[in-house]
């Protein structure tokens, strides 16, 4: 036993998952205070206790929302990474790698081109029937493969998503939707105002559905046979991930864009050190993902400041980055 400076006498373990838990929440926090000020506005913190008034507009109507949509979709993104993985039973896999994404892009041009007046909860509402009609479908095509290759499966993840991407971007093609259809999808928060983001909101029910179900997603990824051995109901639990891991991409995608890597590097980083329990590294992957795509952000509007990069580049580089090295690291481990 050791005693936590955080609480009464607990186990070391505990201990320690209440102090990593703190040190991110600590850097996140002061991250967000920062993100707060960086932008072409000029605004500093002495400025918070006599603001102008277009100072007070810009942070609630741009930097406040901007910080609000960073950190749900990046806890949000990295839950349904998690998500996938447990059900997969694989590492490799995420929204970006298992079609999820691509069919929630499908869905935007769909309604881009057959309810253009239909609103934002509208469109979130279609795109995540996409999402999760594209999640069943590499869900049934993994249910039929042989050979349970930890590299395959997220090749065939992204070949089915190039699929679907490539009937995107042949429709979006013949109707002269190109342009505005990558305006939607390229991951950017610049484009985040207010009255433009409240849709991410509904990603907070479901990320609360998925720490009430995450031991038993965890179970579900150990298996069908040891399920039901259990006495747990397989398909339900399964169908209930799949709907969360649909409905979180389909309202990011909608919002934001794009983020590559995030669902799949954050919970193989959290994996390495915390194991596979997915109900105690749930907040740590939350934490991580939130912190990581904000510090991608603040390094896009530092890089070539007054300009700013698109989060999208800037995740996409030290996300390819990470993954080659996760991947390195199971050939060594293997070797």
């Amino acid at each position: 036993m050791a005693v936590c400076p955080f609480s009464l006498p607990v186990s070391k373990e505990r201990c320690a998952n209440v102090l990593h838990a703190a040190i991110l929440l600590v850097i996140l926090i002061a991250l967000s205070f920062t993100s707060l000020f960086v932008g072409v506005g000029a605004i500093s913190p002495l400025d918070l206790f006599n603001l102008s008034p277009v100072q007070l507009l810009i942070l609630r109507i741009s930097r406040i929302p901007r910080l609000v949509s960073i950190l749900i979709s990046g806890a949000g993104l990295s839950i349904a990474g998690m998500i996938m993985q447990q059900l997969s039973r694989n590492k490799f896999v995420s929204p970006t790698t298992a079609g999820t994404m691509d069919a929630a892009r499908l869905g935007i041009l769909f309604t881009l081109l057959f309810l253009p007046n239909i609103g934002m909860l509208g469109k979130t509402a279609v795109s995540f029937g996409f999402a999760l009609a594209g999640t069943f479908i590499f869900m049934q095509i993994l249910s039929r493969i042989q050979l349970k290759d930890a590299v395959l499966i997220p090749l065939v993840g992204l070949m089915f998503g190039n699929v679907v991407g490539a009937i995107t971007t042949f429709i979006a093609y013949e109707r002269n939707m190109i342009q505005v259809l990558s305006t939607w999808l390229f991951g950017d928060f610049s484009m985040v105002l207010k009255e433009r983001y409240e849709v991410l909101y509904v990603t907070l029910p479901l990320l609360a559905l998925a720490y009430v179900y995450a031991h038993r997603i965890t179970i579900a990824g150990m298996g069908e046979d040891f399920a039901a051995n259990l006495g747990l109901k397989y398909r339900h639990v399964v169908n209930v991930g799949l709907v969360i891991v649909a409905a979180v991409s389909a309202a990011i995608t909608l919002t934001v864009g794009s983020l590559p890597f995030l669902g799949l590097i954050v919970p193989n980083i959290v994996a390495m050190f915390r194991g596979d329990n997915m109900r105690k590294n749930l907040p740590h992957v939350a934490l991580l993902g939130a912190t990581l795509v904000l510090t991608c952000d603040i390094l896009g509007r530092i890089i070539i400041h007054p300009y700013e990069i698109p989060v999208g580049l800037t995740m996409g580089v030290v996300g390819s980055g990470v993954f080659l090295l996760l991947l390195m690291r199971r050939d060594a481990r293997a070797a």
